[in-house]
């Protein structure tokens, strides 16, 4: 029996709106810089790719892994040759673009889904975001629908550890072969939701969507 789902946040959530190199160029347009958004997708996706993830030893992450994400940032900027007078004022806009709902869309789908799950299991998010995550989930008004959003910056963890999830079944107060795990990653969510014996659903856009929970 299932007694509580957990939810992935980017790619099962949401998205990016228009995508992630939409965003950065629309900051780097205010700070006069005019680049294509497909040079920093590009740029991005390649970083993304070969990016160290951050340093994880079960303690929150001190700085909400910003420092992470500053570095990772200025890699794009350097690969892509943006000419930044102040890289500091563009990264802080840029970060702070990505805590609004400016930068997101919800699926289709979720709001309908969640409201229909809500009265019936315990829901929560387990992402492998930072903080701002909530901010953006409350801009989207889906921050209600969940029990708790749970954060691997601040678990010290990122999925596929078993350390994440175990986390969440515990608030949860369930055992994990009650909980199902909802994800778009092979590896970090279905592998990783498996490795400790909760139940995944495999969501793979272009083959099913959140609906199929239902």
């Amino acid at each position: 029996m299932i007694e509580a789902i957990t939810f992935d946040a980017t790619g099962t959530l949401l998205r990016v709106r228009g995508g992630v190199g939409e965003q950065y160029a629309r900051v780097a347009r205010d700070c006069g810089i005019e680049i294509a958004p497909e040079r920093l997708d590009h740029a991005f996706g390649k970083a993304w790719m070969t990016w160290p993830r951050p340093a994880r030893d079960g303690t929150p992450s001190l700085d909400d892994d910003k420092g992470w994400w500053r570095e990772l940032v200025l890699t794009v900027a350097v690969e892509t040759g943006m000419k930044l007078g102040d890289f500091e004022a563009f990264f802080e806009v840029l970060y702070g673009r990505f805590a609004t709902a400016e930068a997101w869309e919800v699926f289709p789908e979720v709001e309908e889904v969640l409201h229909r799950l809500r009265g019936k299991y315990r829901l929560a998010v387990i992402s492998d975001f930072d903080a701002r995550l909530r901010a953006v989930l409350t801009a989207c008004e889906l921050i209600d629908l969940f029990d708790f959003v749970l954060i691997s910056s601040e678990v010290g963890a990122d999925k596929p550890d078993a350390r994440i999830f175990h986390r969440a079944c515990e608030r949860l107060g369930c055992e994990p072969a009650a909980v199902l795990h909802v994800g778009d990653d092979p590896a970090r969510d279905w592998a990783g939701a498996r490795a400790v014996g909760m139940q995944v659903f495999e969501l793979d856009r272009g083959r099913n969507t959140l609906r199929d929970l239902l």
